[in-house]
Formats: C-alpha cells, sequence, structure tokens
C-alpha cells in the first residue's frame, strides 16, 4: 500500500532486514570481544530447565537496551523487534520483558548479585590490565534514586526510594563498586566498609592510592586507615561544633584571599582518630536576604586532608570529584536509565542496578579501547546519535553476512570493527 502526505514522498513497506541500530551491533561485537557472554554462562546461576535462558540471554539484551537509551524493561521489545541487529548478534530468541523482571527477582532472592559482582571484577580486571596506570584515585558517594516501589523507603532528603553508594576510578571513570541500599539507610553508615569493598575489586598489581568524598565520609576510621594504607585524602568535613571551634581559632592574618573569598588552614583531630589531619577552610561572604531577615554574613567550606601541596591545590583536587564523581552518577543515572527501577523488591533492583553499573563499565571501556581518541569524552547521548543509530542494511550473499551502511560511517565502522578483533586475539 502507497500512502503519501504532506511533502513530497512516498511510503512503502520493505521486505529487506534493516536496522536501525547499526552501531550497537559493533558495541555487541565488543562485548564477544571482551568474552561477557561466556563470563556470564560462567558465573551466574543457569536456568532450571534445558528450555530456559542462559544468564547471557538476560543480560546481553539488557546491556544493549541500556546503551541504546531504553528507559524500562518494557524497552526490550526494540532489541526483540529488530530481527537485523539480532542476526547480526547471534541473538536467536530473547526473554520477554515479563521473564527479564521474574528473572531479576529470581537472581535478587538466590546468589545473582554476588555472581554478578564475580563478572564485574573480571570486567575491570580486563579494563585496566589495557588502561594506564596502577595507582587510582578513588571518589565515593551515595545517590537517591526516587521510587514508589512497594518496599522502597524515605530517604534523608524526604523521598521514598533507594539511596545506593558508588565508587568511581577518577582517571578513568570506570565504576570499581557499587552497593544498592535501602532509602532510609545513612549516607554515613558502612562507609570504611565500602571503601575496603572497593579496594578488593582491584585487581593485583593496582591498587586505590588516593581517596576523595563528601562529608558522610569524615570519619576517624576512614582516616586512620587512609594513614595506615600510606592513602592521601581529601574528605569534606561538616561544620559541626569542634570544626567551628578549629576555625574560630585560626588567627586573622592566616587568612589570605582567595577567589572571591579567603582561604586558610589549621591542624585539627576528632574523637578516635590516630594522626591529626590539616583541615583547609575557606570563608566567602554571603548576601543578605532581600527581606530583612537575619542570616550569616560569612559562609564556611572545611576540607580534611592529610597532602602536602598548598591548601589552594589541595581544594583544587577536592573540586575535581565534581566532574570525576557527581557528573559521572549523573551520567549513570540519566544515561543508564539508574534514576528509575523495574521491580518492587530491593533485592531484584540491586541486581538491575548492578547491571546498569556493567553497563556504564562497557561503555567507558568502549570508548577508551574501541573508538578513536576524540571520542573518549563524548557522552553516551553523543554516542547514539552519532554511531549507535546508524541505519544499516543485513544482507546474505554466498553463504555471508553483509552490513551495509552509508559511505560517511564505512570507515569510523571499520575501524572499530578491527580495534574489536585485535582485543579478541590479545
Amino acid at each position: 500500500m502507497v500512502t503519501q502526505s504532506v511533502l513530497a514522498f512516498k511510503l512503502e513497506v520493505t521486505r529487506d532486514a534493516i536496522t536501525p541500530h547499526a552501531g550497537l551491533a559493533l558495541f555487541g561485537e565488543f562485548l564477544h570481544a571482551l568474552k561477557l557472554p561466556q563470563w556470564l554462562d560462567e558465573a551466574v546461576p543457569g536456568p532450571g530447565s534445558a528450555a530456559g535462558y542462559d544468564p547471557s540471554g538476560y543480560v546481553v539484551p539488557l546491556v544493549l537496551m541500556l546503551h541504546g537509551g531504553g528507559r524500562s524493561l518494557e524497552d526490550l521489545r526494540q532489541v526483540r523487534h529488530d530481527e537485523a541487529l539480532r542476526e547480526l548478534l547471534g541473538l536467536a530468541d530473547l526473554p520477554s520483558a515479563d521473564a527479564t523482571g521474574d528473572w531479576l527477582r529470581r537472581m535478587g532472592a538466590g546468589t545473582g548479585l554476588e555472581a554478578l559482582g564475580e563478572v564485574h571484577r573480571r570486567v575491570l580486571a580486563w579494563g585496566l590490565r589495557r588502561t594506564k596506570g596502577r595507582a587510582f584515585t578513588l571518589d565515593i558517594d551515595a545517590t537517591q534514586i526516587v521510587a514508589e516501589k512497594r518496599e522502597a523507603l524515605r530517604t534523608y532528603k524526604g523521598a521514598v526510594g533507594y539511596l545506593p553508594i558508588v565508587g568511581h576510578l577518577a582517571e578513568n571513570g570506570l565504576v570499581v563498586g557499587e552497593e544498592f541500599r535501602a532509602g532510609n539507610v545513612s549516607p554515613n553508615a558502612r562507609n570504611a566498609e565500602f571503601i575496603r569493598h572497593c579496594v578488593a575489586q582491584m585487581p593485583a598489581g593496582t591498587g586505590i592510592a588516593h581517596l576523595r568524598g563528601d562529608n558522610a565520609a569524615y570519619q576517624a576510621e576512614i582516616f586512620n586507615e587512609c594513614e595506615t594504607k600510606g592513602r592521601t585524602f581529601a574528605i569534606g568535613a561538616p561544620l559541626d561544633s569542634a570544626v567551628l571551634a578549629a576555625i574560630a581559632a585560626i588567627p586573622d592574618e592566616a587568612w589570605r584571599p582567595y577567589q572571591n573569598g579567603v582561604i586558610a588552614e589549621t591542624v585539627h583531630s576528632m574523637d578516635h582518630t590516630r594522626k591529626a589531619f590539616r583541615l583547609v577552610v575557606i570563608r566567602r561572604p554571603v548576601q543578605r536576604d532581600l527581606w530583612g531577615n537575619e542570616e550569616p554574613t560569612e559562609r564556611y567550606r572545611a576540607i580534611a586532608s592529610n597532602r602536602t601541596e598548598s591548601a589552594e591545590a589541595t581544594v583544587a583536587w577536592y573540586n575535581a570529584r565534581g566532574e570525576h564523581s557527581e557528573n559521572r552518577l549523573k551520567e549513570l543515572k540519566s544515561g543508564f536509565a539508574m534514576e528509575r527501577m523495574p521491580c518492587g523488591t530491593l533485592e531484584a533492583n540491586a541486581v538491575f542496578f548492578r547491571i546498569g553499573a556493567l553497563a556504564y563499565n562497557l561503555f567507558c571501556l568502549f570508548k577508551r579501547l574501541a573508538l578513536p581518541r576524540s571520542w573518549r569524552h563524548h557522552q553516551v547521548q553523543t554516542l547514539r546519535w552519532r554511531l549507535y543509530q546508524t541505519a544499516g542494511k543485513v544482507v546474505r550473499h554466498a553463504g555471508a553476512v553483509y552490513l551495509k551502511v552509508c559511505a560517511a560511517m564505512f570507515a569510523l565502522m571499520e575501524e572499530i570493527r578491527t580495534r574489536c578483533r585485535e582485543l579478541a586475539r590479545a
């Protein structure tokens, strides 16, 4: 049937195998070069019968869906209905959205979360072996996920949802550890334990040499462990009575101009710290309320650190966590749909969040190892627009499968495939 509309073109149905996500097939090839399907099937509990799907049959479509821009389990239908993409990736049959939700709940109720953690460690080790650096900076931060779910609880910000904590490696953006927590868990809870978990995730020959965190990490246990391990740190200090007293004791002549305020430092300690630390303080003026309400005329910001550089350099290093942690958390949540959870139970959503973190790490490694260097700082939205959403035609000829794309994309896609081939052989 031929139809016409406002513009002078005609619309027809074709029987050709066409995919709007030809670039996503290259990312799928990268997953095979990394051996992700094999690792999933080895580590994650398999189906209870021969008729069930292997673990990779659930996780790989989820990762593809998250990379392609899907926001919910229902968006798995786009991968299922893309027969050309499935043919390129050898995905003969895919589970439905409902079956995937059931699988997430089963994995959450069993050992699936720990098994996915093992896959996460293998991916991390594989990636770090192929990137520069052996001593890394760990940025930790908790983030709120609003979710009106059956088991969701109210967070300290007043919303109902969850409060996972995530640890990033500043140098390459990789998520080295994540813990999906109930909404009512304090951001201060188990931070030292979480840092140890992140350190344990690092493969042999690498380690965490530096630590940054907000005032939720302002804890004697963390400071003591950093000193014991020879780890430098810069952590936001809450303006409690002890900190304010230390600031008040700084002499006037110690303050010097800094940006639109002044900066100074002192030595401070707290209960149970074995060694005193630097307290770098910034003081800035505050504009009074236009309505005449009483407000402080000055605002303080304090950073606890054991670094030996200038106070200004320590503040600059600490402020870098805005890009290395906070913005990457935004990318994880908004770019990979982790701002909404699909299931009603904490355990099932923890499995989904771990798969989301895995998808994010694969995105970081795909950019760094398979794409040209100029693509390294792009967000996932840019990859979708410029690469993943490339139209392609799948043709079979003389027993071979061909993916036909426009001439403008051919050289880039050939380069990506060449790098994937090299990674698979390494």
